[in-house]
């Protein structure tokens, strides 16, 4: 009896224990919280301060309420046409990667791709050649942009094709798309940094200058796209920063010879209109545009000195990433599963960054303007 009595009140104990730290007043400020949790969703590393504040702000939320568990909501495949693979139309633009149904430069634009490849070469921190110099491959982008690249730094520098002499920099940074580095931060957060000098320092902390910058993967987005209008007004907005960004790079890096592009991932499992689909497909028309805008001759991308001044280093497309979901695409096996992004359905897991770093691997290694100066031995 007395046992019996004593299992009681250690039952009541635990329970007068949980109610009253469910009472408890919080000092959780719970619109801030919010905040924080978005802001780790799309990708922006937390400081140690904010994170310790998000993560005690779960754990009395879970003290709250039992924990749910909510069946991952898992949608189907877009049913779009990947733009390798398309021979039809999709709202007034035609398929390839250049256009015209081709995923392969024009002869004349590939010919400017290998002469500008051809003058990358290790350079000294004054940008004048030199056999012990190095050639500085960076990334400009966003979170999915940075969180791919950093893979792909791991992957690169443990492959023994690589060059040595090819030092390569992450400068893509989580919540910093396409707006942020053409306005050079962002207005709508109080605190934000200067994407550019996020860069600089991270320059500085590879040991490389300005100079030895000679080549870039450009990844960009932009966010809600669906909040400013359909397709090509978003499209057309996001062109107007991404000029802006390249003529910026360009007057930062003197010695910046080539720009490889690349669009966004697969995002048809999204659950936030940060960037789901149909805006993530139509993103690859905003690097095709830039390239055909480039090979018409448009003054504001020209990276050709004997037709004026040089704002922009030469174009070309880096991997497409896009495929439709597990249905896949013709040009490779790339497909895209649920379990290859993260919770959000648009940021990529472990998996999908690996995908992405492989192709980029795979590109640099085989591209013809890309292999001459990233591969050992190839000069």
């Amino acid at each position: 009896m007395q046992h019996r009595k004593t299992i009681l009140l250690g039952i009541w104990l635990v329970l007068t224990t949980a109610a009253q730290a469910i009472a408890q007043p919080s000092d959780i400020d719970w619109n801030r919280a919010k905040q924080l949790r978005q802001r780790s969703l799309q990708g922006e590393t937390l400081t140690e301060e904010e994170q310790s504040y998000l993560q005690r702000a779960i754990g009395l939320r879970q003290q709250q309420k039992p924990p749910q568990r909510r069946p991952i909501e898992i949608k189907p495949p877009v049913g779009l046409k990947p733009l390798t693979d398309m021979n039809d139309r999709y709202k007034g633009q035609d398929g390839g990667l250049y256009g015209g149904g081709k995923n392969d430069p024009p002869q004349e634009h590939l010919e400017a791709a290998l002469q500008q490849a051809r003058l990358v070469q290790p350079l000294d921190a004054d940008g004048k050649p030199t056999g012990d110099g190095k050639i500085v491959l960076i990334s400009v982008g966003m979170s999915n942009t940075t969180q791919e690249f950093s893979a792909f730094v791991r992957l690169a520098n443990g492959d023994p094709a690589k060059s040595p002499k090819v030092i390569i920099v992450d400068g893509a940074q989580g919540g910093m798309a396409a707006r942020a580095w053409a306005v050079s931060g962002r207005p709508d957060r109080p605190g934000s940094r200067d994407p550019w000098e996020v860069l600089d320092e991270r320059l500085q902390q590879a040991d490389v200058s300005d100079e030895q910058v000679q080549v870039a993967w450009i990844k960009q987005a932009r966010i809600a796209p669906g909040s400013i209008g359909e397709f090509p007004r978003h499209a057309e907005e996001m062109k107007g920063h991404m000029v802006t960004i390249l003529n910026e790079l360009k007057q930062r890096f003197p010695n910046l010879r080539i720009a490889y592009l690349s669009s966004r991932i697969y995002a048809g499992y999204a659950k936030s209109n940060l960037n789901p689909e149909p805006y993530a497909f139509e993103s690859a028309f905003v690097v095709r545009w830039l390239i055909q805008d480039q090979i018409k001759g448009e003054p504001s991308l020209n990276c050709d000195p004997a037709r004026g001044a040089v704002n922009s280093p030469l174009l070309v497309w880096g991997p497409y990433l896009w495929a439709d979901g597990e249905n896949g695409r013709k040009i490779d096996d790339l497909v895209w599963k649920p379990e290859d992004l993260a919770d959000d359905g648009t940021h990529p897991g472990d998996s999908g960054r690996r995908k992405v770093a492989e192709l980029l691997l795979e590109f640099m290694k085989n591209d013809p303007s890309a292999k001459m100066w990233f591969v050992q031995g190839r000069r």
